[in-house]
């Protein structure tokens, strides 16, 4: 299968292979009460980040190059990057990190392939300046400068349903918190 087709397959299959993920996460997990505290406080910085980013987020209209996209080009996934290791930290699961780790080697680099071509596309020139002074997902630099930062934007994170990810993270925290309860 040539390259091309094969980013586009995985790209497509992405959301339904992290949910099927999540759903055998749910299985494994032998939470304790501290896995689930410390996982949790992780989560909770997954979800914060995820928030900031999805606030500056105007997909398609704009080259989003505000807030955390000053440090790193790819926030959602960073914070989709700490979520994970939150859930495996809160599962308390060897076989959950694992399944974390398979699914985030073969799908983001997948992802972050086709998502820049497609902004080198939208916004030629300008994508191209930013890549060169934003790090790809690790902010390591000094954030990039811009002429007219904008602020988050409650309504932008609406518009980008960022409530989603919060609610995927009360359910398995929830679930975890009655595995231990009702000793599941």
């Amino acid at each position: 299968m040539p390259e091309g087709r094969l980013l586009k397959l995985i790209y497509r299959w992405r959301v339904r292979t992290a949910f099927v993920a999540f759903l055998i996460t749910l299985v494994l997990a032998k939470p304790t009460a501290t896995s689930i505290l410390v996982g949790g406080v992780i989560s909770l910085l997954g979800l914060v980040v995820r928030a900031w980013a999805s606030g500056h987020l105007k997909k398609e209209k704009e080259l989003a190059v505000s807030g955390p996209y000053r440090y790193t080009r790819n926030p959602l996934y960073l914070g989709n990057l700490i979520l994970g290791i939150s859930l495996s930290v809160g599962s308390h699961s060897w076989w959950v990190f694992g399944i974390f780790v398979v699914y985030f080697l073969i799908f983001y680099p997948a992802i972050i392939h086709t998502e820049r071509e497609r902004l080198k596309r939208i916004f030629p020139g300008q994508y191209d300046e930013y890549r060169r002074f934003v790090p790809l997902f690790f902010p390591f630099r000094r954030p990039w400068r811009q002429d007219r930062p904008l602020p988050f934007s409650w309504e932008i994170y609406r518009k980008n349903k960022e409530h989603r990810a919060l609610i995927g993270a009360a359910v398995f925290w929830l679930v975890m918190a009655a595995k231990i309860i009702f000793h599941l």
